[in-house]
C-alpha cells in the first residue's frame, strides 16, 4: 500500500475518491448484468438458428437423391454482400444482421432440372442463416471482452480501491484523532502549569 500523507486535506481526498469510487461501482454492476444478459440472449439466438438450419436440412433430404445431379449451384448463386448496421449494447458499438444480398446468374430453364429454383431457394436461406449465426459469433466476443474488462474493474472497485480508500480514511481519523488530543492534553498541562505558577 502506498505511504499516505496524515494531512486533514489527504482525509477529504480519501473521502471524495471513496464516494466517487462507492457512486460508479453500481453503474459497473449494472453494466456487468446487463452484459451477462445480452451474452445469453445471443447464445440462444445462435442455438435458434442452428435449429432453423437443422430444420431447413430435414426438409430437403427427400430431395438430396435430385442434388446428387452434376448442376454447380454455386456458379449461379455468388454472395454480393452481407450487409449489417451498428446497434449499441451496453455502449459498446457492435454488428446487427440485416441481409445477405446475392448475384443470381440467369440460367435456362428448359436445360436445368426442375429442382434448381427449389436449391437456389434453400441455398439462400441456409446462407443466410449461417451469415447470422457469423454475425452472432462477433458480437458475443465483442460483449465477452466488455464484460471481461467491466468484470476486472468491479474486482478492482469492490476489493482494491473502495477497501483501501475506507483503511487511509481509518488510519487518518485515528492520527489526526491522536494528534487533537495530544494537543489538548499539552493544552492543559500548560494551563495546569501556568495555574500553578500564578499560585
Amino acid at each position: 500500500m502506498a505511504k499516505i500523507k496524515l494531512t486533514k486535506s489527504e482525509l477529504k481526498r480519501q473521502k471524495e475518491e471513496e464516494k466517487r469510487f462507492t457512486r460508479y461501482l453500481p453503474m459497473l454492476q449494472l453494466k456487468k448484468q446487463q452484459l451477462q444478459v445480452e451474452i445469453l440472449k445471443i447464445h440462444r439466438g445462435i442455438d435458434s438458428l442452428a435449429l432453423q438450419i437443422d430444420d431447413l436440412r430435414s426438409q430437403i433430404v427427400v430431395w438430396v437423391d435430385v442434388f446428387a445431379q452434376d448442376v454447380e449451384l454455386m456458379r449461379i448463386l455468388k454472395i454480393k454482400e452481407i450487409k449489417t448496421e451498428v446497434g449499441n449494447i451496453a455502449g459498446i458499438d457492435i454488428p446487427v444482421f440485416l441481409e445477405v444480398e446475392f448475384d443470381v446468374t440467369e440460367y435456362d430453364f428448359l436445360t436445368m432440372p426442375l429442382w434448381v429454383d427449389k436449391g437456389i431457394e434453400v441455398c439462400k436461406k441456409e446462407i443466410e442463416l449461417k451469415a447470422q449465426i457469423a454475425i452472432y459469433h462477433k458480437q458475443a466476443q465483442m460483449l465477452k471482452n466488455e464484460l471481461r474488462v467491466t468484470t476486472q474493474r468491479v474486482n478492482l472497485f469492490e476489493k482494491v480501491k473502495i477497501p483501501q480508500a475506507r483503511e487511509n480514511i481509518r488510519v487518518i481519523n485515528i492520527y489526526t484523532g491522536e494528534i487533537q488530543k495530544a494537543g489538548v492534553v499539552r493544552g492543559k498541562i500548560a494551563k495546569a502549569k501556568i495555574a500553578k505558577q500564578n499560585m
